[in-house]
C-alpha cells in the first residue's frame, strides 16, 4: 500500500501543479491581449476582469490538490481526508480526474490504508 500512496500524492502534487500553472498562463495570456492596439475600453476591462477570476478560480481548486498531495506524502490522516474530498470534485474532470479519483477511493479507502495513517498519529 505505500508504493500506491506514493504514486497518489505524486499525482495529485502534478495535477494541482499543473492547475496552478494553467492559471498563472491564463492569466498572463488574456491581461497580454488587452495590450493589442486599438481595442476598445469595455474590451479591456473584461478580458482583465476574466483573466483575474478565472486565474483565481484555478489556483484556489488547484493548491488542496498539491496541500493533499504533501499530506499524503507525510502520512497525515488530514491528508488522506483531503485528498478523499478534492478526489470527489475532480470526478467530474473527464478522463483523467475521473480516473485519478477513482483510484484514490480505491487505495485511501482500503481498510489497510487507514491503518497507515491511523498509526502514525502524533
Amino acid at each position: 500500500m505505500d508504493k500506491h500512496v506514493d504514486v497518489i500524492s505524486i499525482l495529485w502534487i502534478v495535477s494541482g501543479s499543473l492547475g496552478i500553472l494553467l492559471a498563472i498562463f491564463l492569466f498572463w495570456l488574456l491581461w497580454g491581449i488587452t495590450f493589442i492596439p486599438n481595442m476598445e475600453y469595455e474590451a479591456t476591462y473584461i478580458l482583465r476582469l476574466v483573466a483575474t477570476w478565472v486565474s483565481i478560480f484555478l489556483a484556489v481548486f488547484s493548491a488542496p490538490e498539491v496541500i493533499g498531495g504533501i499530506g499524503l506524502l507525510k502520512r497525515r490522516e488530514w491528508g488522506r481526508i483531503l485528498v478523499l474530498v478534492v478526489s470527489f470534485f475532480n470526478l467530474i474532470n473527464f478522463p483523467l480526474g475521473t480516473a485519478l479519483g477513482v483510484y484514490s477511493f480505491i487505495i485511501l479507502l482500503k481498510e489497510e490504508t487507514v491503518k497507515l495513517f491511523t498509526s502514525n498519529k502524533k
